[in-house]
């Protein structure tokens, strides 16, 4: 009686191991910034333009942390040097619609100096929303254009 116990606490014990083993693969684990790139980009109105953009980056393996300056027509993209070019993040922006050109690149403690701040502390957007409003048309009407 007391081995079929000890037997059971075993095999329960290899089981939760085993489960514990599988997730652990499962884990995504977030990117680490070793490099900051400021991205000039123009068409942005909103914060829905913001939102666009956040959301496309966010996709790309490598990225750590995103911000968008809608007023200033910035978007700065702290991203892992190993994994990802700043070359194709601005594509990525571009491929969401917006003109976007690398502008300058910079180290996190670069970044920190001009800024005062870590990357990725807080999101710089402009308020509003504008749905399919100005910007939204415009931008459908430039990508019907052939000019995104």
């Amino acid at each position: 009686m007391k081995n079929k116990r000890v037997a059971i606490s075993y095999l329960m014990v290899a089981g939760v191991m085993a489960l514990l083993l599988v997730l652990s693969f499962r884990v995504r684990l977030g990117a680490t910034a070793d490099s900051v790139v400021l991205l000039k980009t123009t068409g942005m109105t909103c914060s829905s333009c913001a939102d666009g953009i956040v959301s496309a980056l966010q996709k790309v393996k490598g990225v750590a942390a995103t911000e968008v300056d809608v007023a200033a027509g910035s978007v700065v993209v702290g991203y892992d040097t190993a994994v990802v070019r700043p070359e194709l993040l601005a594509h990525t922006v571009s491929g969401a619609g917006y003109a976007s050109v690398v502008s300058r690149l910079m180290t996190p403690a670069e970044y920190r100096q001009v800024s005062g701040r870590d990357i990725g502390r807080t999101t710089a957007a402009a308020a509003g929303c504008c749905g399919m409003g100005k910007c939204g048309m415009e931008r459908q009407k430039k990508t019907a254009q052939g000019d995104i």
